[in-house]
Formats: structure tokens, sequence, C-alpha cells
């Protein structure tokens, strides 16, 4: 039986997250975690390292997030809980492997807020003579806030944001489609080269193009507040992927065909250089809408990590208390609470940059563990829906495992 009721409560009297999620709102927060700040500054290195074949490297990073991608929806559809990652490889692995995938997933998400809030502060100041710690403070409690008050609000003021982001990178799309009659040139962007260096040039901007799809994984910690979680999760996970891939190869693309290739790639704004080439008119609301990601991707990071400590509450690798419910609000108040502090305690308090590179690390192990986890439940269970994917979450694995080595000997860190 489909759980598409909305039991606010438990049996025992406790008040439950509420369920009031469909796929519509789902992908919504989908996109928005995941098409971040990263993608208005990514696009130059990549473009650096991959030339033109750029729009390669960011299909092939889609391809590699696709194959984990699947393995979280698999899990999704046979464990709709909160606190995904946890839940997953607790069932899959063990409660010690459970607890570090779940405080893995909600360090990143915390460290990565943290570097997204000083950031956004950065940009602030480079405007207004604002203090520092006091525009931290504003900006977490205010992000805190709205997801206390409730899972829609937050999702439909992340979704409002998403809008003006996804607008931004529309309106660039639309104004290089006059660049794309160069067929030929589109053409080569996408055929395999057979020169070792090339191919080493493009996986490079694969590996950092793959940090700019991380977020896509966030869908299955809101099963507890999706109506239909079995069905609407997965499907989320895959629009999200779909939707992410074509707006990144098109820019790619547009990025390949811009006429002055050094400015983007040498720029600290390069999709707002992008947008100044093609249309002649000032970046400056390119170069908003990175700041406005930001604030997206603190308040998305904050609900995140919230139902991550709370899902491993519930399943008993966490302690209890991070399992309260707000009995009015029906959102987890003490995990919302814990997140923001140690947000606003990093980002006053520590020098981030390394702890940000780490980041990527840290999701690509978690990664493994799921899709380890993936193979294991396989195996063990007796679940048809899952034993045809078995060796599927072992290739997924070594795939993950592989670009961290990748990332590691290569030098290359970078996050999302």
């Amino acid at each position: 039986m489909k759980n598409i009721r909305r039991p606010d409560v438990s049996p025992d009297g406790a008040p439950h997250l509420r369920r009031t999620l469909t796929l519509p709102w789902l992908v919504f927060y989908g996109v928005g975690v995941t098409v971040g700040a990263g993608i208005f500054a990514l696009i130059g290195e990549i473009l650096r390292l991959a030339g033109d074949k750029a729009p390669l490297s960011f299909l092939i990073a889609g391809a590699i997030a696709g194959a984990t991608g699947l393995s979280y929806a698999l899990l999704v559809k046979r464990f709709p809980r909160a606190g995904g990652e946890a839940v997953f490889v607790n069932r899959g692995l063990g409660h010690g492997w459970g607890r570090v995938a779940g405080y893995g997933v909600a360090a990143t998400g915390i460290v990565s807020s943290a570097v997204i809030a000083l950031a956004f502060v950065g940009y602030v100041q480079a405007l207004l003579p604002v203090s520092g710690w006091l525009l931290l403070v504003g900006l977490i409690s205010l992000l805190s806030a709205i997801a206390w008050v409730g899972v829609r609000e937050s999702v439909t003021f992340a979704a409002v944001i998403t809008c003006i982001e996804i607008g931004i990178l529309l309106v660039v799309i639309a104004f290089g489609v006059p660049l794309m009659s160069d067929a030929p040139k589109i053409a080569s962007a996408f055929t395999p080269p057979g020169d070792a260096a090339l191919i080493g040039a493009i996986l490079s901007g694969s590996v950092i193009a793959f940090f700019a799809f991380i977020g896509f994984e966030d869908i299955e910690n809101m099963a507890e507040e999706t109506i239909d979680p079995e069905t609407a999760s997965p499907r989320a996970v895959f629009w999200t992927l779909w939707i992410t891939v074509v707006i990144y190869v098109l820019l790619a693309v547009i990025a390949v065909l811009a006429p002055d290739r050094a400015a983007i790639t040498g720029s600290s704004a390069p999709l707002a250089v992008l947008f100044e080439q093609i249309t002649g008119l000032p970046g400056a609301p390119v170069a908003a809408g990175a700041a406005i990601a930001m604030i997206n991707g603190i308040l998305v990071q904050i609900v995140m990590a919230s139902r991550v400590l709370y899902g491993m509450a519930r399943e008993g690798i966490a302690p209890r208390w991070f399992g309260a419910v707000d009995a009015r609000r029906h959102t987890p108040a003490r995990a919302t609470l814990t997140v923001a502090a140690l947000i606003l305690l990093l980002a006053l308090a520590f020098p981030l940059v390394r702890l940000a590179e780490l980041t990527s690390l840290v999701t690509l192990g978690v990664f493994t563990l799921v899709n380890l986890s993936l193979f294991s439940l396989a195996t063990k269970l007796d679940d048809p829906g899952l034993a045809r994917f078995r060796w599927w979450g072992a290739f997924a694995a070594l795939l993950c495992l592989g670009i961290a080595v990748f990332q590691l000997s290569s030098g290359l860190a970078g996050g999302h």
C-alpha cells in the first residue's frame, strides 16, 4: 500500500513530519539544490581544462551522477525514510557505516552552507558597508526560521529562488542560440577524441563538472514529507538529473562558441562574462543571480541536514534528541536549530577553504557506501526489484571510488 495519507501523529501520539510535498515540489527542491552557485563559477574552469570538448565533460559528469542516481532511486523506493543515505547504509552495511554515511552527509551540508554564507557576505560587503558577522547572524537566523516554519514554506521559498536562478540561465541560453548555427563545431564538441592528452583533459573537466551535479541525492531526505514517496521520490531524482544535464550542456556549448574564451576562463564570474559577450549588456544581473543562488543553497542544506539528523535519530544511530518534531509546525525543530548553530559557528570562527575542498571527497565516499548498500541489500533481501540491479550497485561504487582516486591523484578538489 502506498503511503499517500498525511499521518502527522504517530500511533504513540508523538508528532511526525507532515506529508505535503508532491512530485513538482520535489523537482523544484532537487533542481534548486543541484543548480546552485557552483555552475555560475565552474563553467570557466571546465572550459579552460577541456576546451572545445567542455560539453562532453558535462555529459560524462551527468552520466556519472546518473549511475549513483539510479541507486538512490531504487533504495528510496524500498526505504522512503528521512535520513536517506544513513538509512540505506545502515540497512545494507550496518550501524557503524550508517553513522559514517549519515554524519558525513550532515557535515558536508553544514560545512558547504558555512562556506556559501561566507561567500555571500563577501559579495554583499563589496557592494554595501555592512558588518560581516551581523550579516551572517541575520542570514542564518532568517533561513533557519523559514526551515522551522514548515517544509512547504521552505520549498516554496526555494522554488521562487530556483525560478530566478533557472530563469537567468535560460536567458543566457536564449541569447546564445544564434551562436549555435555552427553545426560542425557543435558536432566536434561531442566527438570522442583519439588523443590521450585530450582524453585526460576531458576527464579532468568531468571531475569538476561532477560536483556541479551534487544535490540530487538530497531529494530522498524529504521522503517522510512527501505524498506517495515510493513513486514521487525516484521520479524527482531522474527529472532533476535530466533538467540539470540539459541546462549544463547547453551552457557549455554556448561557452565553447563564445568569441573571447580567454576572458571567460580568466574571470572569477565566468557566466557573467559569457552573458556580456553574447548580449553586449552588463553582466551584473548574472552576478546577482549567483548571490541569489547562494541563499538558496544555504536554505536547502539546512533543510537537508536537519532531516538527516532526524532520520538517523529515528533509525537509532544518532541521539534520540534529534528525533523530536515540533508539535505545531511538524518540522524537526531541534535538528534544525543544531544545524543552523553549527553553520553560524563555522562561518564565524573557521577558515573553511580546505574543509570546503574536502566536502566533494566525503560526498564521493557516501555515494560509494550507498552503491555498496544497494549491492548488499539486493543480495540478502527477497526483492526482485533490487535483485536485478545488484551488480549495478557494485559498478557504481567502483566508479565513485575511481573518481575519488583520480581527484586525489590529480590534485583537483572542488565543491558544489
